[in-house]
């Protein structure tokens, strides 16, 4: 087994709850403590908030996407600007995804061969070729602490030969991509194998050998039945090499996010608390409220009466939410952003205070009792990767 190789990172766990950990991930941009909840900012910017206010909602780190920023507005503009960071006015850590499950979501409008990828792209239609290579390229000019191999994920109901071959074409381009990476920037590769236990602990065992910086659990959320997903993050966390942070890519709700830590989970990214929040959606410790629904319109509670951000610290009611949503004024968007953020960094944080109390277990059981039975029926009608 192979171990991390860039200098700068390194990645420590501080306790463990059961299967549970809480640890510090060290990059040139800062700290950032384990477990961890990285905003989604798909295009250089998390949707209608500042990188204070992202900041603000306890996250150290965010998510960049390779295949957006490579075709607007270019990754050599980015770097002659001083790379995403400062492009962005972003000054903790950052990662930026490979484009991998872009390639995946045109599946209309793109070809694969062992070279890459070809597509046409969904701006103007030009043509474009992504390989290992160019993938590593453009995010080393991006310049994000961690860059992310270019991956093959198959869709969650593939057939298990397809399965196979995108786990064995995933461990050729983790190779090719280790050989063309910036020095100075750390890579993460990407366990494939769909729901099948066996073939993701042999993916996690190959790419373990590969001197990567970390490991990603990908392929998840991309069809298969939410509970199978569940079962299978269960015996596919543990794969993973115990000296290295786990990413588990595009997941998702708080229910998700509470079983997955527990079955060792260090880091996440997920569309969903922003997505919603742009649909009127706020996420609160007892479920979803959907602000649009008439039951608000004379409500002067605010969204959570426990929550202490700024939405619901400051006093903004529902009816006054409501009337906002409505009325399609862009501040509701805003205050719904940060809201949805912040319980997603309060879970994080809490999950970490109790593993390292070692109570993890009595954690998940107040947070999932407290999200109620709809939440799993919401976590499997979720679609929340973009």
């Amino acid at each position: 087994m192979s171990g991390p190789s860039t200098p700068g990172y390194s990645f420590k766990v501080l306790g463990t709850s059961g299967a549970a950990r809480a640890g510090v991930l060290t990059t040139p941009h800062g700290e950032v403590p384990t477990p961890t909840f990285m905003p989604v900012g798909t295009q250089g910017s998390v949707k209608t908030l500042t990188p204070h206010e992202v900041a603000a909602t306890g996250a150290r780190i965010v998510l960049g996407n390779t295949y957006h920023l490579w075709l607007r507005p270019g990754p050599e503009l980015v770097a002659e600007l001083g790379g995403l960071h400062r492009f962005t006015h972003w000054p903790h850590a950052m990662l930026t995804d490979s484009g991998g499950f872009q390639a995946f979501s045109l599946a209309e409008r793109r070809t694969m061969s062992e070279d890459g990828f070809v597509f046409r792209s969904h701006l103007d239609g030009s043509k474009r070729s992504l390989t290992p290579e160019e993938a590593m390229r453009v995010q080393g000019l991006l310049g994000a602490d961690i860059a992310m191999q270019l991956d093959v994920c198959p869709p969650g109901q593939a057939p298990r030969a397809e399965v196979e071959q995108a786990c064995r074409m995933t461990t050729r381009w983790a190779a090719r991509c280790l050989a063309a990476k910036r020095p100075d920037q750390a890579v993460f590769g990407i366990v494939q194998g769909s729901v099948h236990p066996d073939l993701r602990r042999a993916h996690a065992e190959e790419l373990a050998a590969l001197p990567f910086d970390g490991l990603a659990l990908g392929g998840f959320s991309v069809g298969e039945p939410i509970a199978r997903m569940h079962e299978v993050l269960l015996e596919a966390a543990p794969a993973l090499d115990p000296e290295r942070p786990r990413y588990l890519m595009g997941v998702g709700t708080p229910y998700d996010l509470v079983r997955a830590i527990g079955a060792g989970v260090d880091m996440f990214d997920c569309v969903l608390p922003t997505r919603n929040a742009r649909n009127g959606q706020a996420l609160t410790r007892t479920g979803k409220i959907v602000i649009k629904q008439a039951r608000y319109r004379n409500d002067p509670s605010p969204l959570d009466p426990t929550c202490d951000c700024p939405t619901c610290a400051e006093g903004y009611s529902r009816a006054y939410l409501r009337h906002l949503f409505l009325a399609g004024e862009i501040l509701v968007l805003r205050l719904f952003t940060a809201h949805n953020l912040h319980l997603y960094g309060t879970l994080v944080r809490e999950a970490r205070e109790a593993i390292l109390a070692g109570r993890y277990e009595a954690f998940a059981k107040a947070w999932l009792d407290g999200l109620g039975a709809g939440a799993s029926e919401e976590a499997a009608a979720a679609d929340a990767r973009t």
